[in-house]
C-alpha cells in the first residue's frame, strides 16, 4: 500500500468581503501517494481545485488563522471523495507496478543488438 498525503498549494481568495479579508473562495490540492516495489520507487497523484461558497455568518476563520487540516475538511465536505481519490492514487501507482497492458516488441522483429 502506498503512503498517501494531501497537500493544499494555493488558495484563492477575495481580498474583501462582508466577512472579513481574504475570503477563501479556491483551494488548490494535490493527493500523492509513494509506494516501494522491489526496490523503485512509484509515484501516482491526482491534483484539482474546490471552490467553497460565500456564507454569511459568524463561522469565518481569519486567513492567517486558517490550518491546512481545516481546508481540506472543507473541500472533502464541498465534493470530494476522500476514499475515492485515495484509491485512484493507489491505482495509478499499481498500474504502474503491474501495468494492465503492455508493449512487447512486435516478434518479426530482430532484436536489438
Amino acid at each position: 500500500m502506498a503512503t498517501i498525503t494531501w497537500n493544499i498549494s494555493q488558495l484563492d481568495c477575495l481580498p474583501y468581503s462582508a466577512e472579513g479579508t481574504d475570503y477563501v473562495v479556491t483551494a488548490h490540492w494535490q493527493c500523492t501517494g509513494y509506494q516501494d516495489s522491489g526496490g523503485t520507487m512509484y509515484t501516482g497523484q491526482v491534483y484539482s481545485t474546490t471552490s467553497f461558497p460565500v456564507v454569511q455568518g459568524p463561522s469565518f476563520t481569519p486567513y492567517a488563522s486558517l490550518t491546512q487540516d481545516q481546508v481540506l475538511g472543507w473541500i472533502w465536505a464541498n465534493g470530494v471523495d476522500k476514499a475515492a481519490t485515495e484509491a485512484a492514487v493507489q491505482q495509478q501507482i499499481d498500474n504502474l507496478i503491474n501495468p494492465p497492458i503492455v508493449a512487447p516488441p512486435l516478434p518479426w522483429a530482430a532484436p536489438a543488438a
